[in-house]
């Protein structure tokens, strides 16, 4: 199963492992994308935008127009969604123009520390 990890880490942790893999020559198991803070999580990953990419999941690739008749949205407002989850990385564009949701799961992963 092809799974993709949201989680909440320091830019510096996300470059050590980088450089790991790197040196190493292996690659991780699974797509990983990291955000700096819980709130730039949610604020990428919104409720609509959880919506959307539920949608996408397992749909192979489809127009924006496609995409927003499943989530009975507006065009517009689902191409500003796919805007931002094709810059977060989350969506891909394919070469005919469509976007797809290239993973069948997401996981989120991140600690709440006490202050």
């Amino acid at each position: 199963m092809k799974i993709v990890t949201l989680e909440v880490r320091a830019p510096g942790e996300s470059m050590k492992e980088f450089v790991q893999a790197w040196k190493s020559g292996k690659a991780q198991r699974s797509a990983r994308i990291g955000f700096e803070t819980p709130e730039l999580l949610w604020k990428v990953l919104s409720a609509k935008r959880w919506e959307l990419l539920k949608a996408l999941c397992g749909a192979g690739p489809v127009s924006i127009r496609e995409a927003a008749r499943r989530v009975e949205r507006d065009v517009k407002a689902v191409h500003s969604d796919v805007t931002a989850l094709l810059s977060a990385g989350l969506l891909n564009r394919t070469e005919t123009g469509n976007i797809e949701f290239p993973y069948e799961a997401i996981k989120v992963e991140f600690l709440l520390h006490a202050a």
